[in-house]
């Protein structure tokens, strides 16, 4: 009965009611007076609240969350400066098309613009990195107000959402007015124009040299087993960047990553899959000038591409592949030599390259080369381990040889590059796959944006075991510098600083590298830990990054 006590329910509770529907089961936070009524109606609906050191964190755990999950990840945000310092991280969500939901709070409406605490307007300067900014005028409006978020985060291109609840409305009562609206389910739709993947097909069955690059968007469209299945079947080889990883395993015959270059430079027609030809693609000079080029993503581009393109395939990425592996599968006899000879010397190049890495791999320097970490690391990592890098000179070391097998396993702060995500996506992540490895791996300068978030992982009692590069230095702006101009400033860490033993003083545990013979007793230790865990690498500042274009 409408006025019933027993179906009206205050606002943070409204709000939690459809989250729950929604399936949600983490709130992302900090402490904050100004979401009391929200963190309220949580623990009253069953959703568990996770508490970070910084608001950054919890906008990047919830992105976290995400990427693990291929689900909205939800944080929640006091008003000011809770919402200013979550910025960055929905501004990475929305470069990494994300779905996230940001919560904020927001001083009264009844005292608006009487200088209430923390009183800003946050709308007009988070609008231009979400999909849907919005304030709610009353607890009623509330629940509609989440549905129209959520969808919007999942809905291509998907990204961040932001809400924002006045304190005295959030405190109000208001009923819930129907279910919860069903959420899209893009992956599930209709496919590109027939028309277009008709003259994709015509390129593929004259290509003597394809390549297929796929990247994060393959990942969040759910086309992984669709691409599979294309580049088996017209046998093309596959490199993959960004959230794509892992969605072809890293050991299969047709995925390959260091020939790269060679790859995509040589070959004739080229599939870019989810993936803009961004600055990671040379602006799409990372293929020859007379390479043509097919885009296929979940849909039309953001911007437009900065060079021509053959054909635009745009939809549901499983119809979409399904359909281009059916018009390009026959007539191919005349090329399935030359196709096989390609792969072939991809491969050979790939081998080559590989078996250049042993040496530093293996390097028995003192600091440690970065390499010797991986490869060490390399060898205790389960297939379906989550890897999640947080930096620049060690992660871009990572992200050369460290493998993935299976989708959602490598996690980094994408585009936008912001440091200080590992340790929030590393929380999401082990809260999401709690009998799963996860691997943090930290450079000595990122650990300083988000470091004391191993506090956080120790009260919560989540098992992410660290690893840090520590060389001392701003290593990839420190080198470049002094080549181009002697020198260097601003680019100094302390030497040896002991973040061991500040992870000791959080409660979690931690150890000391100096000498490669100490580092695998070391990771084995931080494994059987039992509790969160950093081993401190001491790395050379001497070694510089090879900056090659086949590298991902």
């Amino acid at each position: 009965m409408a006025g019933d006590p027993e179906t009206k329910f205050h606002g943070g509770r409204l709000i939690a009611k459809r989250l729950r529907a929604h399936g949600v089961s983490k709130l992302f936070t900090l402490s904050g007076g100004h979401l009391f009524s929200i963190y309220d109606g949580c623990r009253a609906e069953g959703i568990e609240i996770v508490d970070v050191r910084h608001e950054q964190s919890a906008a990047f755990a919830a992105e976290g969350w995400a990427k693990v999950t291929r689900t909205v990840g939800v944080c929640a945000l006091t008003a000011g400066p809770g919402v200013t310092n979550g910025l960055s991280a929905i501004a990475s969500a929305a470069q990494n098309h994300s779905p996230v939901l940001a919560l904020g709070g927001r001083a009264p409406a009844f005292r608006w613009g009487q200088g209430s605490l923390q009183e800003i307007d946050h709308v007009p300067f988070v609008k231009p990195l979400v999909k849907l900014a919005a304030t709610a005028g009353s607890a009623a409006e509330m629940p509609g107000l989440i549905d129209r978020a959520m969808s919007a985060s999942l809905t291509p291109h998907g990204g961040p959402t932001f809400l924002d609840f006045p304190l005295d409305r959030v405190f109000m009562e208001g009923e819930e007015r129907g279910p919860a609206a069903m959420l899209p389910e893009p992956w599930r739709g209709p496919g590109a124009d027939q028309s277009d993947c008709d003259r994709a097909a015509a390129l593929l069955r004259g290509a003597q040299r394809p390549v297929i690059m796929a990247g994060t968007n393959l990942y969040w469209g759910r086309g992984e087993r669709q691409l599979l299945a294309l580049a088996q079947g017209l046998r093309v080889p596959v490199f993959l960047n960004g959230q794509g990883r892992g969605c072809v395993p890293a050991d299969h015959e047709l995925s390959f990553a260091r020939a790269r270059s060679v790859g995509l430079g040589q070959a004739d027609v080229a599939l870019v899959i989810g993936v803009p030809l961004d600055f990671r693609l040379g602006f799409g000079a990372a293929f020859a000038p007379e390479a043509q080029i097919v885009a296929i993503d979940v849909a039309a581009p953001e911007r437009d591409h900065p060079r021509q393109v053959a054909a635009g395939l745009y939809g549901a990425l499983p119809a979409t592949l399904d359909a281009l592996r059916d018009a390009a599968g026959g007539g191919m006899a005349a090329t399935a030599s030359e196709r096989e000879a390609w792969i072939a010397s991809l491969r050979a190049l790939e081998d080559q390259r590989r078996g250049e890495e042993a040496d530093a791999l293996g390097d028995p320097r003192a600091p440690l080369h970065p390499m010797r970490i991986y490869g060490e690391l390399a060898q205790m990592l389960d297939r379906d381990a989550i890897v999640i890098g947080d930096g620049g000179d060690f992660v871009s070391f990572a992200g050369r040889v460290v493998d993935s097998y299976r989708p959602g396993c490598w996690l980094d702060p994408g585009p936008y590059g912001c440091l200080g995500s590992g340790p929030g996506y590393a929380l999401a992540a082990k809260l999401a796959h709690p009998q799963r490895q996860v691997v943090l791996l930290l450079g000595d300068g990122a650990f300083g944006f988000s470091g004391l978030e191993f506090d956080t992982l120790a009260r919560h009692g989540v098992e992410v075991v660290g690893v840090i590069g520590n060389n001392g230095i701003w290593a990839l702006e420190k080198h470049p510098m002094e080549f181009l101009y002697g020198y260097s400033v601003a680019a100094e860490l302390r030497p040896e600083t002991r973040y061991d033993q500040v992870v000791a003083a959080l409660g979690c545990h931690g150890e000391l590298v100096r000498d490669p013979s100490e580092l695998r007793p070391a990771l084995e230790r931080a494994f059987a830990a039992g509790r969160p865990a950093l081993v401190n690498v001491l790395t050379d500042p001497s070694v510089v990054y090879p900056r090659r274009a086949n590298l991902a």
